[in-house]
């Protein structure tokens, strides 16, 4: 008899049975909300709708009592009182893989671009992790961009996390197409979120081209998607990248725009109840946005890196925006782009000087620190001063600072724009910031030069009282023992 008990016992026993599948049923409809009865689900579960046109899919969002709260990831349509709700099975599988590259899909990972179903060996499952920070490596190299503006004067390290600040209409779909045909990374991944359908054709086909199509993923949920479509469309942007790093892979991750994902979240927290805080964004937005970006950045040893640009819409071009200003406090860097450039035809429109790279000094050698440095104070200087010069109110000579800057400042704008098609290596775009620091070394050696020669031929001219010889002498060089007597006639 003990022996059956020991043997009993020692039977692996399941730790949790699985609870069969509980249908409930719609009792309320409120805006983009769904509420149900009788269902047994947990956040984030996706349910199956019976509607007129058929079934459609919605997540648990939130739940009060008995309640449950869902957020469709399609348009409502056909929705009628008491439809059946029935939990789905287990979705939280995806296709990983190579053959991802040149794909375009939507939020909840479907293709959408005509080319077939995605198919893969084995399925990995999704995983939405919390990387340790004490095992992520350092950022210690730079990544080519192919802009040189950023190559030079706002270097970006692999792993590191770039804002993209501007405001609609000044070029940030531009140079994000820019940055992936010309970018050494290996892989890209590109999302497109809440854009005009219209964009999403166009950037993939003309701004992203052929040869950076090949070697990206791009995730596309336009503007007339649903908040949670749009939700979720950020978030397999970051699934996606996070694979590839895990693969030892180098991933730029250029997401358009961190702005939208922070909207979609407002409109789902904002339906389910949750009270507005700053601007009409709730809480549960400034605790969202951390947590989706620090999902970037450089893995372990022995995997690779993502480096992250999200493009963050500035509304009315204003920077002190809540969004704005909680992502640049996350961020370990941002570059804005200035409408008064784009208006004169600057493209990019990179203002340089209100861009900065937090981790360039670890990336780059002093040298192009000095030299990056000492543009960005040409461009204040210039810009410091630049009504006095429009206006005609400085003279040339008051301010050598000021008459250096106005020198250099057409060498810079040439050097700072560039073609939408071209790709600027990132040693080209060194050789050509040394050439802008040779040219004020030149500057300022002309100018002592020229210094130099006025001091010495105003000595040379002016006669010593009281010494009728060295005054004959002029440029016969007989001044000095003259100084030498008067200052002894003065002891």
């Amino acid at each position: 008899m003990n022996n059956l008990l020991a043997r009993l016992k020692s039977i692996p026993l399941p730790e949790q049975e699985k609870q069969p599948a509980v249908a409930g049923h719609l009792v309320r409809v409120v805006g983009l909300t769904l509420e149900a009865r009788g269902l047994q689900v947990a956040l984030g579960d996706r349910c199956s709708i019976e509607t007129l046109q058929g079934r459609m899919f919605a997540e648990v969002v939130g739940f009060s009592g008995e309640i449950i709260y869902l957020m469709p990831t399609e348009q409502l349509q056909g929705v009628m009182p008491g439809a059946r709700v029935t939990p789905c099975a287990d979705l939280s599988t995806f296709p990983f893989g190579d053959h991802l590259l040149g794909r375009v899909i939507d939020g909840m990972g479907e293709p959408i671009d005509g080319m077939g179903p995605l198919t893969a060996p084995q399925a990995v499952k999704w995983s939405a992790r919390r990387m340790n920070p004490m095992a992520r490596r350092p950022i210690r190299e730079p990544l080519d961009v192919g802009v040189r503006a950023i190559n030079g004067l706002l270097t970006i390290g692999k792993g590191q996390r770039m804002g993209l600040f501007a405001g609609s209409g000044v070029g940030k779909s531009v140079l994000l197409g820019m940055m992936t045909r010309g970018t050494a990374a290996d892989i890209v991944v590109v999302g497109l979120i809440g854009e005009r359908g219209r964009e999403v054709k166009e950037f993939i086909d003309d701004i992203l081209g052929p040869q950076g199509r090949a070697r990206a993923v791009v995730v596309a949920a336009p503007a007339d998607a649903s908040p949670l479509m749009r939700l979720k469309g950020c978030e397999t942007t970051l699934q996606i990248a996070e694979y590839f790093r895990d693969q030892g892979r180098n991933v730029l991750l250029l997401m358009d725009s961190l702005t939208r994902y922070a909207m979609a979240q407002r409109e789902i927290a904002l339906a389910v109840g949750e009270p507005p805080a700053t601007k009409g964004y709730p809480p549960s937005v400034f605790s969202k946005l951390p947590a989706l970006v620090e999902r970037a950045g450089n893995g372990s040893e022995n995997q690779g890196s993502i480096t992250a640009v999200f493009t963050v819409l500035v509304e009315g071009d204003d920077l002190q925006d809540p969004i704005a200003d909680s992502a640049r406090a996350i961020l370990d860097g941002h570059i804005v782009l200035s409408r008064q450039l784009a208006d004169a035809g600057h493209y990019p429109a990179i203002d340089v000087e209100k861009s900065i790279s937090r981790v360039m000094p670890a990336v780059v050698s002093p040298e192009q620190m000095v030299m990056a440095r000492t543009i960005r104070q040409c461009l204040a200087t210039y810009n410091q001063n630049q009504e006095l010069v429009a206006i005609g109110a400085y003279q040339q000579g008051s301010d050598p600072r000021i008459d250096q800057a106005i020198m250099i400042k057409p060498h810079i704008d040439e050097y700072t724009q560039q073609d939408m098609r071209a790709v600027i290596p990132y040693q080209q775009s060194l050789d050509g910031l040394k050439q802008l620091s040779l040219l004020l070394i030149q500057d300022a050696q002309n100018k002592i030069a020229a210094l130099q020669q006025g001091a010495a031929a105003q000595q040379n001219a002016t006669p010593v009282p009281g010494n009728k010889d060295q005054a004959g002498a002029g440029a016969g060089g007989q001044a000095r023992p003259a100084v030498k007597m008067s200052f002894k006639r003065k002891g």
